[in-house]
């Protein structure tokens, strides 16, 4: 089970977010992204190019070229994107960094927020 150390009381339910994780293969980025906003756990995720890692695993230097993707989310998603991640991602320690939005366009933020919730 995947740990996240984020104070439960900072998440703001609409409080948009962005998560940022990296794979090495482009089928599983493409997985992972369409997983993420099918089960509206994100409004969108962003798969970059592919780019070289430099980082030290079990005492060696490495160097692998991974894709990043910037998935875009609310407060109240963070966890269960957190472990739904978890789940199904192929790496060990997978990356999962949480970033706060201060601001954006208003428009898109309130889409955002309208994305992640579940129709009834």
């Amino acid at each position: 089970m995947l740990s996240l150390r984020i104070d439960p009381e900072l998440l703001v339910p609409s409080q948009a977010l962005m998560l940022v994780t990296t794979v090495s293969e482009e089928l599983v980025a493409k997985r992972l992204a369409h997983t993420l906003v099918e089960e509206k756990l994100a409004a969108c995720v962003n798969l970059g190019a592919k780019s070289l890692s430099m980082y030290e695993w079990q005492g060696v230097l490495e160097g692998d070229e991974e894709i990043t993707l910037t998935i875009k989310t609310v407060g109240d998603k963070v966890l269960d994107l957190a472990q739904r991640l978890n789940e199904l991602h192929p790496y060990d320690v997978p990356e999962l960094l949480v970033l706060p939005v201060v601001g954006g366009s208003e428009a898109y933020l309130n889409w955002l927020v309208e994305q992640t919730r579940v129709s009834q």
